[in-house]
């Protein structure tokens, strides 16, 4: 049943993919989704390279300040698409933080139909460079940059925290060399965070590595110490910022083991770390509900005041 669900998944993110022009308008939107913003900036090509993978928007709090904090939000896709930043948890994770006053800058990224890794986490690394670079015009108090995403997203979320100033994951995607692509924390909401622990430390290996050999670009088998620069758990040493962790105990899609696998890991090398094993949580379902999204709130407002 997982292996026919994630298939499922792969072809029609594969679809949404395809649907996708080249330039232009930045992806598709969530209908009706009343985001608590006073203003919206939507489709910046932060990369210049009128591509639809590049584009960004920033939505600004409806409290206004003379800067806010700032938290970069990437959707999931198993990294199949490369223009959901319209889909990317407005409604929930996007409104919470925005209530709480931070800005929200959700990015796209490229597919692994457009490029293979490390391509995405560059992408994101300029994103991160962009918002540090474009502070004045747009507000952002950059003394606080966090990033958050669900699924792949919150894997690429854990890869920037735990991956400051690792040169092959750098790129010059956007220019903007001078700023640092470091983050200040990270959320990380059901990500995938180690590709060589999907079946949980089993020795028999039987997961379906089809999202993750898409984006690298070979396969798992054979390739397993390659693969590991893919993880975020790679890379962790004691100067990694806070990460908080969320993954519900019902995922069918994600195995649930990768958060304590993650937060034991951080934990070890002394990293502030909180996680949220949610009960009955899937993937993505029966995961944001209130005191799950003020759980991640009141931690970066704990980070921030630090």
């Amino acid at each position: 049943m997982r292996n026919i669900f994630l298939t499922g998944v792969a072809l029609l993110a594969t679809l949404v993919l395809q649907a996708q022009p080249g330039g232009g308008f930045g992806g598709f939107q969530m209908p009706k989704v009343d985001v608590h913003c006073s203003e919206k900036f939507a489709d910046i090509d932060y990369a210049g390279d009128a591509q639809v993978y590049h584009r960004l928007d920033v939505y600004l709090p409806k409290v206004e300040k003379a800067a806010y904090p700032v938290v970069i939000h990437i959707y999931g896709s198993a990294w199949y698409s490369n223009s959901s930043k319209g889909m990317a948890d407005l409604g929930t994770i996007v409104n919470a933080l925005l209530d709480a006053g931070y800005a929200v800058v959700t990015p796209n990224h490229r597919s692994s139909q457009d490029a293979k890794f490390p391509a995405q986490i560059q992408d994101i690394k300029g994103v991160v460079r962009w918002v540090r670079a474009h502070a004045a015009e747009y507000r952002f108090d950059t003394s606080f940059i966090a990033t958050s995403g669900f699924s792949s997203g919150g894997h690429l979320s854990s890869l920037a925290a735990t991956s400051g100033d690792v040169p092959e994951l750098e790129g010059e995607v956007g220019g903007n060399l001078q700023f640092s692509s470091r983050v200040n924390a990270a959320c990380d909401w059901s990500g995938p965070v180690d590709l060589n622990y999907m079946s949980c430390g089993q020795a028999d290996d039987t997961w379906n590595h089809a999202p993750e050999e898409a984006v690298m670009g070979f396969p798992f088998k054979g390739n397993e110490e390659r693969f590991k620069a893919l993880n975020a758990t790679h890379y962790i040493d004691p100067a990694d910022p806070p990460v908080i962790i969320f993954h519900g105990t019902a995922d069918n899609v994600v195995p649930p083991c990768q958060a304590p696998h993650f937060y034991g890991l951080l934990q070890d090398a002394g990293v502030e770390s909180e996680m949220h094993m949610v009960e009955g949580g899937g993937h993505g379902m029966g995961m944001y509900a209130q005191e799950n999204l003020d759980a991640m709130v009141a931690f970066l407002n704990r980070v921030r005041a630090k």
